[in-house]
């Protein structure tokens, strides 16, 4: 008994440490269909909507069209986020996949508060979209 805790002790010291996370890369600009929600103004507040990354196979290629206000503006793939420039106020942000049907999130931009929206894929490789904190 004494030696299975002294094993595990020593190999859980040894263990292998979390990578650290990576940073979301950007959208590349040939891939934003609607660049006027992608450009900073007057008045604007700027509303992150990040992909976070997965190891699952099955999801982690797929394209993920992301809509604002019923336009498609960009598609997100794995680890990728995109920043829209928004008049204050409640605007729709949906996502899909070739799979999924269109889900849209009602998030109220306003000056006073961090946006951030994550796109996310359940356990039945079903996509989602939730406000998130920073």
């Amino acid at each position: 008994m004494a030696l299975s805790l002294f094993m595990c002790l020593t190999l859980g010291g040894c263990a292998e440490e979390r990578a650290a996370a990576a940073p979301f890369k950007p959208v590349p600009a040939a891939r934003i269909l609607k660049p006027g929600y992608t450009t900073p103004g007057e008045g604007l507040v700027a509303v992150d909507v990040r992909r976070e990354r997965t190891g699952n196979v099955i999801v982690k290629f797929r394209d993920a069209p992301v809509y604002l206000d019923g336009e498609r503006v960009t598609d997100l793939m794995d680890g990728e986020h995109v920043t829209f420039y928004l008049k204050p106020g409640v605007h729709r942000i949906g996502v899909s996949t070739q799979f999924d049907p269109v889900v849209e999130l009602r998030f109220l931009v306003d000056a006073r508060y961090t946006s951030f929206a994550s796109v996310t894929f359940d356990k039945d490789h079903r996509i989602g979209i939730r406000r998130v904190p920073h």
